[in-house]
């Protein structure tokens, strides 16, 4: 990437101002792909306009703004200078609105929470999905195993050799305790100011997570949801009466709760981590009824809820956990909601 963007108008020394690279740039106008990280999670366009002259220039999230004083001319503009680390001889310029933006997507980390039971056919897909979609963002991977007799943790563990421990956390718990202390003890061990959370069985695909980064960036929410129910969203694999459950489920607790989200029994989110941290103490459930008690009292404390559609697939690998009991608890946790929130 740096030998490339030195070409062009981008090669120039600096002389102690930007006169000389600014009568440059302008006389020659160079455009091409930013190749940078927002760029790759499609939440910023392919070129990167330079407002004060209408020039794109390549940027890079290697590139650092330049201290700039406050008499000099470029102090004023609506761009700044940026400089490629490692090459003082490489300069451009970029929007202060990009610039910022990059700033704030370069202190995110995500910590992603995957509950385990019995996914040892699944754990090593879903994980390496991750890499995969999400190599140019700070993440964490947190797998809480709830004592699976499969053999999930040893998966996890072969696979902390690949990726490093510091990358794939396990923390394993003796027996199944419930999905939403599942998901309070990952909390405490993640160390990202953002959390996902998401099924280790392939029904969440991880290529969703860049729309999920973008859409808290453009619109600073607190929660961002996946979908089923919107344009774009739908759900694959289930059967006729597995489809009229799960919807059946969801137009039953909007008619009695109003939570303002299409997808309540959705499983597939971001949240801030101070946000989670505030919701999740308030929630009693533990079993699959969490999700929707989550957003709907995440709803009733004003918190920003965003939504992103996604293709909701059945496993492929392993049984569904889903029985009639977790649909009593279901029907049980709409009615406590109904009349504590």
């Amino acid at each position: 990437m740096a030998t490339e963007a030195a070409h062009g108008p981008l090669r120039c020394l600096l002389d102690g101002s930007l006169s000389a690279f600014d009568s440059d740039v302008r006389r020659r106008p160079y455009h091409r792909n930013c190749g940078c990280a927002l760029h790759r999670a499609g939440a910023c366009s392919n070129v990167l306009p330079c407002s004060s002259s209408h020039i794109s220039y390549p940027i890079h999230r290697s590139w650092s703004p330049l201290s700039i004083s406050a008499s000099d001319p470029a102090a004023s503009s609506p761009c700044v200078a940026i400089r490629l680390a490692g090459d003082p001889g490489i300069v451009g310029l970029m929007s202060k609105q990009m610039k910022e933006q990059l700033e704030r997507e370069e202190k995110n980390k995500y910590s992603i929470i995957i509950p385990t039971y019995n996914e040892r056919l699944n754990i090593a897909l879903v994980i390496y999905l991750i890499f995969k979609h999400l190599r140019d963002v700070d993440f964490e991977v947190i797998v809480v195993d709830d004592g699976s007799p499969d053999g999930t943790q040893d998966i996890v563990r072969q696979l902390q050799h690949v990726y490093g421990e510091d990358r794939i956390l396990l923390r394993a718990r003796p027996k199944k305790l419930g999905l939403g202390t599942a998901y309070y003890h990952g909390l405490k061990h993640a160390s990202g100011n953002f959390v996902i959370i998401m099924d280790a069985d392939l029904s969440h695909h991880p290529k969703y997570i860049p729309s999920f980064i973008r859409k808290q960036l453009e619109t600073g929410a607190s929660i961002v949801t996946g979908t089923r129910y919107v344009s774009g969203g739908g759900v694959h694999g289930w059967n006729l009466m597995r489809k009229l459950t799960s919807r059946g489920a969801n137009v039953l607790a909007h008619t009695l709760l109003w939570p303002g989200v299409s997808d309540l029994t959705g499983s597939f989110r971001l949240y801030r981590k101070s946000v989670l941290e505030d919701v999740i103490t308030s929630c009693v459930s533990k079993g699959y009824v969490f999700q929707m008690e989550m957003i709907v009292r995440a709803s009733r404390k004003g918190y920003h809820i965003e939504e992103v559609p996604i293709s909701f697939v059945d496993r492929v690998y392993g049984s569904s956990k889903l029985g009639g009991s977790e649909i009593m608890e279901y029907l049980k946790g709409l009615i406590y909601l109904l009349f504590t929130t």
